[in-house]
């Protein structure tokens, strides 16, 4: 989850940097000095681009970090000649696989840990977590119906998907293997193909 950044002024390298934090140290353990230093910016920015402090701050990263991994799908998309809905899940676990296999396990999924840290304490963190999730199936759904899925099926099997997905993440942390998201797709990828019907 390393886009390009160099193009970032520094309110969205701020963001940019709350996010990669929140993933590798959860929202608790992040301070906004550390952020700040993260990102190359005055530590009197922060004040300015987020008045409503350290919770607007954590809000803003998940939103990207939703964003980013809706945009991931449409990449997926295209980098596939035949996409089918296995495929596509496939392409999603296989980014953390090789996240994980080149540079450890340290890092997550932003979204997951400001809902962890934040769902029953922030209000306004549990909706923009929620609305990350939401932006993420989005398109996992679009796309599931242009394979053939029915519309009326699509958006539980992308929530089935993401589920399946995060799951996995914290599995593999948990053991510091990528066995369980290789699992999930194995068995997964199937029964997803199956759910979409057969062209004319």
């Amino acid at each position: 989850m390393k886009p390009e950044v160099d193009d970032r002024g520094p309110r969205e390298r701020m963001v940019f940097s709350a996010a990669q934090l929140i993933r590798r140290n959860g929202v608790t353990a992040t301070g906004l000095r550390e952020v700040a230093a993260h990102a190359g910016a005055p530590r009197g920015s922060l004040q300015h681009y987020f008045p409503g402090g350290k919770e607007q701050l954590v809000n803003e990263a998940v939103e990207w970090a939703g964003r980013y991994a809706a945009a991931r799908v449409d990449r997926f998309m295209a980098s596939m000649s035949r996409p089918t809905p296995g495929g596509l899940f496939a392409a999603m676990v296989r980014q953390w696989t090789e996240e994980f296999r080149s540079a450890g396990f340290a890092g997550g999924c932003p979204v997951a840990a400001a809902t962890v840290d934040c769902a029953d304490s922030a209000a306004s963190t549990r909706a923009a977590t929620a609305a990350a999730f939401a932006c993420w199936r989005r398109p996992i759904a679009r796309e599931l119906t242009a394979m053939g899925v029915p519309s009326r099926r699509a958006g539980a099997l992308a929530t089935l998907m993401v589920g399946a997905l995060e799951g996995a993440i914290l599995m593999a942390k948990a053991e510091q293997n990528v066995r369980p998201l290789t699992a999930v797709a194995r068995e997964l990828g199937p029964y997803l193909d199956s759910c979409a019907e057969p062209g004319p």
